[in-house]
């Protein structure tokens, strides 16, 4: 291994050994291929699963994977077509058995921060599906938490402004405001500092760079 791989890998250690003083599982996988193999094998037959919106999702090709799982159910967002469709799946995802997401930033004693506009995400992160599955790049890795809101609102942000075109000041400048524009994604800002239902969350930490 390189030492960039040797650092993931002692930093993941780190880690996963906070997680679990927090009831929350950690596992560490060195690569995209491990960590789908990973997630899957948690998955039960005819089960139903959710995810919510994430680059690192599409990035590792987890939900291809799953809409072509033939032994799941997938409540799947992208099949909806009217607004109330939209909320429809939003609901129904609240009680799926499996929610598939990211985190926007993860701290080496681990806490999980996550910021989002609609709150669906953030939702179902803190109540609902039966099992939460966290899929995250090594790169989503910091030390504490100030520096974890920093990145969320410093790179995470400004990026998804420019992926999804909002009209907010970062997507212009590439630097956060604190701004209450109209089309700003950050209205909701959950740290998950414990797990109430001991593992109901379980993070895969993979030695990659993936998603914002």
């Amino acid at each position: 291994m390189n030492p960039k791989q040797l650092h993931y890998e002692a930093l993941a250690n780190t880690v996963i050994k906070n997680l679990e003083k927090r009831q929350i599982g950690g596992y560490y996988c060195s690569n995209i291929e491990e960590a789908e193999k990973k997630a899957f094998s948690w998955l039960t037959e005819h089960c139903t699963v959710s995810f919510g919106g994430s680059m690192t999702l599409e990035d590792t090709g987890m939900l291809t994977a799953l809409r072509h799982d033939p032994n799941i159910r997938l409540i799947d967002r992208s099949t909806a077509g009217s607004p109330d469709e939209v909320k429809s799946v939003y609901h129904e995802a609240l009680s799926a058995d499996f929610y598939f997401t990211s985190a926007n930033a993860i701290t080496a004693d681990g806490q999980i921060v996550n910021v989002d506009g609609t709150g669906n995400r953030v939702a179902a992160f803190i109540y609902g599906p039966e099992h939460v599955i966290v899929m995250a790049g090594m790169n989503k890795v910091v030390p504490t938490l100030e520096a974890a809101l920093s990145r969320v609102h410093n790179t995470a942000a400004p990026m998804n402004c420019q992926r999804l075109h909002r009209a907010t000041p970062c997507f212009a400048t590439g630097v956060c405001t604190d701004c209450l524009s109209p089309d700003c994604i950050c209205a909701q800002t959950v740290i998950t500092r414990r797990s109430q239902v001991p593992g109901r969350i379980r993070v895969i930490l993979i030695g990659e760079d993936l998603g914002y």
